[in-house]
């Protein structure tokens, strides 16, 4: 365990709390797109009012972790993706937006608006991470200098595009995981049929990405099946995804919740193991691909992070967690709700 591969895990570790805490409330967004009436919308806000900006704070330290880190990787990505995050970008200010404007305005207009603004909003970006995710996992083509060589239409090829939708209907399922605990009575038993489709779904295009992987992106199997830890994080995605569907026909919304976000950990794991060392693969030539040693910073620098990181994440963790707790339990509507 060198300080390249434990700022690879930090990594890691970075986009997986991103994944699990603001995919759950993108979800949500996505789903208040189907809800019934005004009570329902203010209830689908105000089950990620206290806790939505916190979330998107995990993808802004990924997202410095890794120009600390491994700077080239950094450079390559957003500079090679960067329409793709510019519209993700917009998504996301729509989306904060409108959870603070669409209440300004007692207007029904203004309200559906803003509606399909925050509904929009929170169903592009998971999308776009999937998309990115699978271009990362098949690679993209690089020059000598580590620039991405591709054009934005490019990105947008097949397997990319099923594992862009993959993950929206994962995001989808976990947020009514979510929904569930935060709900109770009609619009509970809603969202756990919402989970059970969304499960089904979800079962059936995973199974077909994982097919198209095979074939888009062989690299990621090479080797990686004697590794115990393949079998281990393989494992926990077959029980953890098995006992959703039971989770939520017991109406256990926590267990839901949690073995979906043991899914993704677990889905997560799968794909770093698989790229482990490489963090951008080349898809025209092997040895032009970033990795953790050839992308990385000084081991000073690396040295200093890890020491600025073992400092603050006890903090960014302990606040997350009393967010959480202070904001337990059934959403109610009040006059300070959205």
């Amino acid at each position: 365990m060198d300080l390249n591969t434990t700022w690879f895990l930090l990594l890691g570790v970075l986009l997986l709390g991103y994944g699990i805490l603001d995919g759950f409330d993108l979800g949500v967004g996505v789903l208040h797109l189907f809800a019934k009436d005004e009570r329902e919308r203010r209830i689908h806000m105000n089950a990620i009012g206290p806790v939505w900006d916190g979330n998107e704070v995990w993808l802004l330290t990924a997202g410095g972790a890794m120009f600390a880190a491994f700077p080239p990787v950094y450079a390559t990505v957003f500079s090679g993706l960067y329409l793709a995050f510019m519209l993700l970008l917009l998504a996301l200010i729509f989306r904060a937006v409108s959870l603070e404007f669409r209440g300004k305005v007692d207007l029904a207009a203004w309200k559906r608006v803003w509606d399909w603004g925050f509904g929009l909003g929170s169903l592009v970006p998971p999308l776009l991470y999937g998309v990115a995710l699978g271009n990362i996992m098949a690679g993209l083509p690089l020059n000598a200098a580590g620039d991405h060589t591709g054009s934005f239409l490019s990105l947008l090829n097949p397997y990319s595009l099923l594992v862009g939708l993959t993950t929206l209907v994962f995001f989808v399922m976990h947020g009514a995981a979510w929904m569930m605990m935060k709900t109770e009575g009609e619009l509970q038993a809603r969202m756990r049929n919402w989970v059970t489709r969304g499960w089904a779904l979800f079962v059936a295009l995973y199974a077909g990405a994982t097919m198209m992987t095979v074939y888009a992106a062989p690299h990621l199997f090479e080797g990686v099946v004697n590794m115990p830890l393949f079998w281990v994080a393989l494992a926990a995605l077959v029980l953890s995804v098995a006992y959703i569907p039971l989770a939520a026909a017991r109406t256990r919304p926590g267990h839901a919740f949690l073995a979906s976000a043991t899914a993704l950990a677990a889905m997560l794991g799968l794909v770093g193991l698989g790229l482990f060392p490489t963090l951008v693969p080349a898809s025209n030539d092997p040895t032009l691909s970033l990795t953790i040693y050839n992308s990385s910073s000084s081991t000073k620098t690396l040295t200093v992070m890890l020491i600025i990181a073992l400092i603050g994440m006890p903090f960014v963790i302990g606040y997350t967690a009393l967010i959480y707790r202070a904001f337990r339990g059934k959403v109610t509507i009040t006059e300070e709700s959205y």
